[in-house]
């Protein structure tokens, strides 16, 4: 199977493609004014205690408390002379308010929610797992040689230090004990430090950061059956050659920097991929589609033969749709990286061989899933029941938002998504003509992203795209619509800035100043007003006099009308 990882990294979001046989199967997005937590250390103190709950909120610093379960908070984790606790006793004979302990986050903080953390401290590697308060050692199941298995069962005994456990990763297949070892004493030395750090560091505090995306995807994704790992900027390129210096020299040669002057996400067709990841219905090669609604409690998968008519009998025509249905849900599973309770209406099947050939089919394709799932098979109503591990934010979650129009029914981009959509669409079209400047024409909120405070963001956009570029903010245009206009700079001006000093308008007071309420904002055809201590006139139309023009607003002061000089 052909596989490859494309990275694609602009200034402000990094985005990982993983693709097999030229198909997108999974996406990772880290953006620079999103903070990740997944698998950070920290030394948190106990802020409550909840037995009617068996579990106790944690403060570790982040600005919500972490919530942590009774089964997750071992003793043997807790920063204090007692080992061993009876497993039938209470969190309240576990732990106590005011006391320090390690934990590290095992599922991301969402929407109001804290972060789930736990004591059961897990330092990954690229062939090991290092677990410093279990004695569990284990191989892989994916590795299923069992000469293999020995072999590294060996190995294990041969290199362990101490009685943490240890768990040998699938990347560690027919690697050498040298570098197998190298791996282990790596993250044995990262937990030495952690635990040096927490006799000196005060509570509450960050013990440990786990990798950023970029290596992150070198340590898990780029295993000996991977093709090439292609990005396209050199500082990634240089990034993960020297990575790969450390833990796998042989396969620096299948990095490659991509230069070509067509964005490399949509040279690689993955930017229609992903649009069509997010849609609610996804079309299949017979003509038949499955329906995906992600909802609070589940996500529910509904089959459906749309154009497919089929050729023999129903029974064959439904088996044909349902097992190409599987093979599709698994990948739309991993794709949007959908977590929790799954609940899939398949088409019926009267027939019980049909149904295990679906349930197989759909088995063997969660195979290549890293992300851990489970399987209960079929329930009296005919639904095929599993879960997969919810660690972080779905595809979904990322990338969109409850829709205000709708009041939650519906979703649509955040305002950074659509810049940044706009910011890549500028530089792609940047080089095409040889017109002077571009004017945006956007939802004011978008137009504020692009903008950025003090016009810093804009700046370094004009820096990226070689032009002057102006942004208006247009209240009639909706959040996911925007318009590009290129022409010469004089021209652009005209449009852009439709006032000029000393002039005098009556105009609007539409909402006070987001960072000084005292002032007012108004806006002239999308062009924003900045109406000195207009803040008390909010709703309300005034006079004003223009007295200074910039590129993103002008500046006014209030006039009375009696004395309009």
């Amino acid at each position: 199977m052909q596989r490859k990882i494309i990275v694609n990294d602009d200034a402000k979001e990094m985005r990982v493609a993983l693709l097999e046989e030229g198909r997108l199967m999974e996406l990772y997005v880290q953006r620079s004014v999103c903070h990740r937590f997944l698998g950070n250390i920290y030394k948190g103190r106990v802020e409550n205690v909840l037995p009617g709950m068996q579990a106790a909120f944690i403060d570790i610093g982040t600005g919500k408390n972490a919530f942590l379960y009774r089964d997750d908070a071992l003793p043997g984790f807790l920063l204090s002379s007692e080992k061993e606790v009876d497993q039938k006793k209470e969190i309240t004979d576990i732990l106590r308010k005011g006391q320090e302990i390690i934990v590290q986050i095992e599922k991301e903080p969402t929407g109001t929610k804290g972060a789930r953390v736990t004591t059961q401290i897990a330092l990954a590697g690229r062939y090991t797992v290092v677990m410093p308060y279990s004695d569990y050692v284990g191989v892989s199941r994916r590795i299923v040689d069992e000469t293999e298995r020995e072999r590294l069962k060996r190995i294990v005994d041969k290199i362990r230090l101490s009685e943490a456990g240890i768990i040998v990763r699938t990347a560690a297949q027919d690697v050498s004990v040298e570098q197998i070892e190298q791996d282990y004493k790596f993250l044995k030395g990262v937990w030495q430090h952690v635990l040096r750090q927490s006799q000196t560091l005060t509570a509450p505090c960050l013990l440990y950061q786990d990798l950023n995306l970029l290596a992150r995807s070198v340590r898990d994704l780029f295993t000996e059956d991977t093709d090439s790992f292609i990005v396209d900027r050199k500082a990634c390129y240089d990034s993960v050659c020297d990575l790969l210096t450390h833990v796998a020299p042989h396969l620096k040669e299948r990095v490659q920097l991509y230069e070509g002057s067509e964005p490399i996400f949509k040279r690689y067709q993955i930017e229609g991929e992903i649009e069509r990841s997010l849609r609610r219905k996804v079309w299949l090669k017979s003509g038949g589609y499955i329906v995906i609604d992600a909802m609070e409690a589940l996500t529910a998968i509904d089959v459906n033969t749309g154009k497919f008519v089929g050729t023999t009998s129903l029974e064959e025509t439904v088996l044909k749709i349902n097992l190409e249905a599987a093979r599709e849900i698994a990948r739309q599973i991993r794709l949007r990286d959908i977590g929790g309770m799954i609940i899939i209406d398949f088409i019926d099947m009267p027939q019980e061989e049909h149904r295990k050939q679906v349930l197989a089919e759909l088995e063997f394709q969660l195979k290549r899933d890293r992300t851990r799932t489970q399987l209960f098979g079929w329930t009296q109503l005919g639904l095929l029941e599993m879960t997969r591990k919810k660690n972080r934010q779905s595809l979904d979650e990322i990338l969109r938002k409850p829709c205000p129009s709708c009041e939650g029914t519906g979703k649509t981009y955040t305002e950074e998504t659509i810049a940044i959509r706009i910011e890549r669409e500028l530089k792609e079209i940047s080089g095409q003509n040889d017109k002077a400047a571009f004017l945006i024409e956007a939802h004011p909120s978008v137009a504020a992203k692009l903008i950025g405070p003090g016009g810093d963001n804009l700046i370094q956009l004009e820096k990226a795209v070689g032009k002057k570029i102006y942004v208006k903010g247009r209240s009639e245009l909706s959040l996911i619509d925007y318009r590009i206009l290129e022409d010469s700079l004089g021209e652009i001006e005209k449009w852009a800035t439709p006032v000029y000093p000393g002039q005098v308008l009556r105009v609007y007071v539409e909402e006070p100043h987001e960072h000084t309420p005292r002032d007012g904002i108004a806006r002239i055809e999308g062009f924003i007003l900045n109406v000195s201590n207009g803040g008390r006139y909010v709703g309300q139309k005034v006079i004003v006099k223009v007295r200074q023009v910039f590129r993103t607003y002008a500046k006014a002061t209030l006039v009375d009308e009696e004395n309009i000089h």
